[in-house]
This record gives structure tokens, C-alpha cells and sequence, in this order.
């Protein structure tokens, strides 16, 4: 397999996993029964390591997160957290005798999660902080003496006392309202007008004295996942994070790396000219370099991360394998100096070894999808692994074979008896004579002299990718359990082919990925696995963008299901982040509405007839809830069918899992309704 991917190579034509055998069929409270496996931890003095596991027990009203001990071979799982509060952030003391994590306790919904900590050689655990609004991140230092904890403070009220008191009167306020003058004002699901500023604090063991390091602190952590966004240097003297701030002159928000001495003092930029963002600081095991990620196009929200080292010696940055044209993440330096990170290829996620002085990566093990590796004592190297057959699980690499072996299975009996369909992968021609890889999920016993009606599930992004891996909210297996066969195209602007291929649909989100979806259509159809006449196409976010799209060009799909989907391009300025959305959808609306409606689905409604099923969430503030009541208000006043599925508690995914066995069964009727023999 080449390094360095390019559209239309590295694609396997044919069998990719065999029918497994089982006496019943993926139902979705089974997607809920299943375990979530997350990233492993390993401890840095001996061969174990902690690995959280998300269950949804009894009535699944709320999760529990537990943290379990795993032996090197798998073969000794035990709970070390119990089941009356959810625990994360896992971070092993450096004599490996201790645990800290983070813990919310069930029974109280306004609970923050605070720190507590474990000895493992026996004993309770106890309580670090009782923090207002709670802790998101720690880091221990080398000695082991004390930690380093990211927690929220609010602006004007940067002390605990003071933060504590304001939370307090605002909680009792009648008047709930939200007022800005800034451009970032909510993200996701959440409102950033709180003035809620993540601050760094050191907290020594012996004294219990929590200490202040960044009172001056002015930039958020990330939204989706604050955790793994700072280091400690080897020698405990600073640590460095990735921090978001705003940019007045650009109005904008730009992700940078700062530094922070342990005694205190200025936060320090060190990537002050970097062109866009900059992410994921570690530090090298001897201490004299630090490594980050950094994207060149501000605009481009899915520019490949390039790697960059800072000489702490000097000051000075310089890009590491900057030829390869792959997306390295989830980075993390070995003992002896080299960095292993995942990146994606050809619509696998692999795990790769970067020596400190080569500049080429080397391939050390293959997907399905490789996520969140992590470096154990002796140099073990922990990850976890899926499929579009398998969940996630964690599993141990040998380096010098090229493979791994399986530790953890904590879904099996979730999955006892399930039968899953054969998983194919094609390549086609698609626009502009570019080749396209999709993965192609068959139904459980599919009969091959028989085509099947066809579900064509479009991914978001658009910057995103069908991977083989498994997927709890648009499963294809149950999909195909249904017995439809299930198309999952990597249209062009997907990730995995390098950036050129991601980035050509700028400006033209309705041209490329419309034939490239069209082309994978008549494929299936001329193999003749699928009938041309029972034939749907569901998406969310830019998939629904896609559907809506497709609604307005052709009539040859039965059915459509709209998840989240962006209807009329213009109004995404109420999106949550609107810079580099100009470019994105083709011009700004005050100097470019002829290149917004050239792909805009909401100008081509006298055209769309197929029956739709709209789904949206209240809390979206990434595609907000009105792209889909416009869409649906549309559909109605024009008389063609349509159904609204609306969840005032959900954002732009669906989470909770009774909304979620809702979701699978509205759009399952659908389907099933529109597309019966």
C-alpha cells in the first residue's frame, strides 16, 4: 500500500469482510446494549492500563461511564470505578501506585464532574476539588508531587469563591437571557456568552493548596473534547496547550499553542504567525522539543494537519514529514523519541510510526479504523480497533509484525447470536472521470440472483468519509438487517485521499458529490445487486444537504430521509461558525448570492417531489433547527408527502437512546413504507 494516498488507488474491488453466521438479526436496542469502549490508558511503570467503558443500564434514562483495570494480555478485567457515578480523563500517577480521574455522581443532574483519586494498591478513592463548575482535564507532575488541572472560571469572577457565588445568583435570576457582541456565540449545543474561560491550576498533594497558574486566562479549550489539549514538560517546569482565541482585526477564532511556567507569569503564544490552527502540543521524552499539529488554510476546515516541531533551545518551528499527504491525529510520543499517530487511507484508519530522525512515516498496523493509541511501559502500544462488523475494542500492537491482537471484549455478549451482512467494497467512475471507492453493506443471507431495494446512506461533512468502522448512529448493518443492500459512497470531498480530492467541491457542494452518488447508484445497478425501482437516499448535515439536493435533480429515488440537513444555503449564517463558510457554499451574501444559490436546494423546491422525511434537533446550532422546518413548511404548502421528526432535547446527533430507537424506527417505516414490494 503506498503512503501517500491518491484518488482512485489503494481500493480493494470485492470481498472485505464474510457474512458472520448468528440466529438473529441487528435490531437498535442492540446498538444500545452494546458497551462503548473508549481510549485506553496506559500506566507508565508496568504493563496495565485503564480503559473507560460507557453503558446505558436499566431503564437507559442516563449513561455510566466506568473506568476498568486491564492486564497486558486481556485476560483480567475488573471495574475499578462503580456504578453510582460516571468517572473519565484517567491519568496515571508516574510511580503508576495511583489514579486521577474525573467523576459526576448520577443522582445529581446539576452536578460538575470534579477530581478524585485512587490508590490501586488498595483503598476508597477521594475527592481533589470541589470546583463551581467543575474540572475537565489533569495532568500529573514528573514527581508525582501534585497535578496540573484545566477547570472553568467565569470572566470577572476569576477566583473559586467569586465564580461560585456568581453561578449561584445567576442560577436564582428569573431573566435566563443571552446577550453578545461577538461573532463565536454558541457552538454545537452549548451558549458561550456565559463568559465561562477554562484556567489552569496546580494542585499540590501534600498541602492540598489548589493554586491559580493562568488568572489572565482569555481562550477556551476545545468545545467538542477538552480533554489531551495540554502536556507537562519531562521536567515539570511549564506546560503548553492548545487553546481557541479570538482574532479582533480577522473576527475570527483561531486555535493556538501557549506556554505556561509552573511558577507562574505570563501565558506565552508560541504560534503567533501560524497561517490557521494548531493543535495537540506534546512534548518530546527528552524535553527538547515540542510537537504540534498546524493547518495552512484558515478556510478549509478539514485541511490535513501538518506536523511541526518547536526547538525549545531557540524558538524556532519546523515542519516534520511535511510531503506526506496524509491527516495524522491522536499523536503520541514512545520512549524513544519516535511518535505514533493514526491517520486515515483509503477509507481505513491506520496506525503509523514516525522515527525523530527520519521524515517518512511507517506503517505499522492496518484498519478497519485504528484509534487513540497509547505507549505502554515497555513500549506496548495499546489502541483500539473496529469495523463495520466489530465495535470498537481495545487491542495491542506488535510493532514489528505489522498487526494486533485483541485484548478487551466487552461487546460480545451484547452481540452474542447477531448475524451481520457481507461487506463489499466497489470503485466506479464519477465525475470528471475521478474514481470513487464506497463500501456496500449486503443483507444477512442475501440471495445474489435477486436484486434488493437500495438504501444510499450520504455521509456528512461534506469533508468527511464512510470508513469501515462501526457505527452506533446510522448503522449500515441494520440497515441491511431490514434486508436492503446499503450503499456508503465516498463521493468527492471526502477525507482519505488527500487534500486535493477534500477540498475540489469548494464553492460546488451540489456538482461532484451529486454525480459521484449517481455513478455509485448505476454501478450497484448494473452488477445487478440492487432494483433501480425501491431505491432511497438518507443523510445527515451535509448528507441531508445532499438528499435535499438530490430531491431537486431527480425523481429515481423513492424516498428521501433529511436528517439535520442544510436546506437553503443563505440562511447558514445562523450556523454556529460562519467563517470560511463564503467559500464554502460560494460567496458571502453580501457580495456573492449567485454563487450561494447556484447550489442551494431551497431554489430548486418546484422540482422536488419525492416524499421526504425531515428530521431535526432544537439544540442544532451546527445546521439550525429552521433549515428543516423550511424545508418541511415548503414540502407541505407544495402537497408533496413529508413527515417532521422533531426532538426538543437533542443537538445536531441524536444521543439519548429512547430518542434514538424513535430516530431507527421513523426512519425505518419510512423506508419501509415508501419502498415495499
Amino acid at each position: 500500500m503506498s503512503d501517500k494516498p491518491q484518488p482512485g488507488t489503494g481500493h480493494r474491488e470485492g470481498l472485505v469482510h464474510a457474512e458472520v453466521p448468528g440466529d438473529r438479526l441487528l435490531t437498535a436496542i442492540d446498538l444500545w446494549r452494546i458497551p462503548r469502549v473508549g481510549a485506553p490508558c496506559a500506566c507508565p511503570v508496568m504493563e496495565r492500563l485503564v480503559v473507560p467503558v460507557t453503558t446505558w443500564p436499566g431503564d437507559m434514562r442516563s449513561k455510566l461511564t466506568r473506568l476498568w483495570l486491564v492486564s497486558p494480555e486481556g485476560t483480567a478485567c475488573r471495574p475499578l470505578t462503580g456504578d453510582h457515578g460516571s468517572a473519565g480523563a484517567p491519568a496515571w500517577s508516574p510511580d503508576g501506585k495511583q489514579l486521577a480521574y474525573t467523576w459526576k455522581p448520577n443522582a445529581d443532574e446539576k452536578a460538575r464532574p470534579q477530581l478524585r483519586l485512587l490508590p490501586l494498591d488498595g483503598g476508597e478513592s477521594e475527592a481533589l476539588t470541589d470546583l463551581p463548575l467543575g474540572v475537565l482535564d489533569a495532568r500529573w507532575l514528573p514527581d508525582g508531587s501534585g497535578l496540573v488541572i484545566a477547570a472553568k472560571l467565569l470572566a470577572g469572577h476569576a477566583t473559586v469563591e467569586a465564580t461560585r457565588a456568581e453561578a449561584d445568583r445567576r442560577e436564582q435570576d428569573p431573566v435566563q437571557a443571552h446577550a453578545t457582541e461577538e461573532r463565536l456565540f454558541r457552538y454545537w449545543d452549548q451558549w458561550l456568552t456565559d463568559g465561562a474561560q477554562p484556567h489552569f491550576f496546580h494542585l499540590d498533594l501534600a498541602s492540598r493548596v489548589l493554586r491559580d497558574l493562568t488568572p489572565q486566562a482569555n481562550a477556551w479549550l476545545s468545545f467538542m473534547d477538552p480533554t489531551g489539549q495540554f502536556d507537562m514538560a519531562p521536567d515539570g517546569s511549564e506546560f503548553v496547550f492548545a487553546g481557541l482565541v479570538a482574532d479582533e482585526e480577522k473576527n475570527e477564532v483561531e486555535s493556538r499553542i501557549f506556554r505556561v511556567a509552573l511558577s507562574g507569569g505570563e501565558i506565552e503564544c508560541l504560534t503567533p504567525d501560524a497561517p490557521a490552527g494548531c493543535s495537540r502540543p506534546r512534548y518530546a521524552p527528552d524535553g527538547k522539543t515540542i510537537v504540534y499539529g498546524r493547518t495552512e488554510d484558515r478556510y478549509f476546515y478539514a485541511d490535513r494537519p501538518r506536523l511541526y516541531r518547536i526547538d525549545r533551545s531557540n524558538g524556532s518551528h519546523a515542519p516534520w514529514c511535511d510531503d506526506w499527504d496524509q491527516a495524522p491525529s491522536d499523536w503520541e510520543f514512545a520512549p524513544d523519541g519516535a511518535l505514533l499517530f493514526v491517520a486515515e487511507h483509503a477509507a481505513r484508519t491506520h496506525l503509523y510510526q514516525l522515527a525523530a530522525d527520519e521524515a517518512t512515516p511507517r506503517l505499522v498496523a492496518q484498519g478497519g479504523s485504528i484509534g487513540s493509541p497509547c505507549i505502554g511501559a515497555g513500549g506496548t502500544v495499546y489502541c483500539t480497533w473496529q469495523n463495520l462488523q466489530q465495535p470498537p475494542e481495545v487491542h495491542r500492537c506488535d510493532l514489528s509484525r505489522q498487526q494486533t491482537e485483541r485484548l478487551t471484549r466487552f461487546t460480545d455478549e451484547a452481540l452474542a447470536g447477531v448475524r451481520f451482512g457481507v461487506v463489499q467494497e466497489i470503485e466506479c467512475e464519477g465525475a470528471e472521470g475521478e474514481r470513487i471507492q464506497s463500501f456496500v453493506v449486503l443483507p444477512p443471507g442475501h440471495d445474489a440472483g435477486h436484486p434488493a431495494p437500495l438504501v444510499n446512506v450520504i455521509h456528512g461533512g461534506p469533508h468527511g468519509v464512510w470508513g469501515d468502522a462501526f457505527h452506533f448512529r446510522w448503522s449500515a448493518q441494520l440497515f441491511a438487517a431490514a434486508g436492503y443492500v446499503v450503499a456508503l459512497p465516498n463521493f468527492q470531498g471526502s477525507t482519505s485521499w488527500g487534500n486535493d480530492f477534500a477540498q475540489r467541491i469548494q464553492g460546488e457542494w451540489g456538482k461532484r458529490p451529486f454525480e459521484d452518488v449517481m455513478a455509485v447508484t448505476d454501478h450497484l445497478i448494473e452488477r445487478g445487486l440492487v432494483d433501480s425501482q425501491r431505491m432511497a437516499a438518507i443523510g445527515g448535515s451535509y448528507g441531508g444537504y445532499l438528499v435535499s439536493w438530490i430531491a431537486g435533480h431527480t425523481d429515481r429515488f423513492r424516498c428521501i430521509v433529511n436528517h439535520a440537513g442544510v436546506y437553503n444555503t443563505l440562511s447558514m449564517f445562523a450556523s454556529d461558525v460562519t467563517w470560511g463558510r463564503g467559500r464554502s457554499i460560494g460567496g458571502e451574501p453580501w457580495s456573492g448570492l449567485e454563487g450561494i444559490d447556484r447550489y442551494n436546494p431551497a431554489r430548486f423546491t418546484a422540482d422536488m417531489n419525492t416524499p421526504m422525511l425531515v428530521i431535526h434537533g432544537d439544540k442544532d446550532y451546527r445546521v439550525p433547527v429552521t433549515q428543516g422546518l423550511e424545508c418541511y413548511g415548503v414540502l407541505q404548502a407544495k402537497g408533496v408527502p413529508c413527515r417532521l421528526l422533531h426532538f426538543p432535547d437533542e443537538n445536531h446527533w441524536i444521543l439519548k437512546p429512547h430518542n434514538s430507537l424513535r430516530w431507527y424506527q421513523e426512519v425505518q417505516d419510512w423506508i419501509d413504507r415508501w419502498l415495499a414490494d
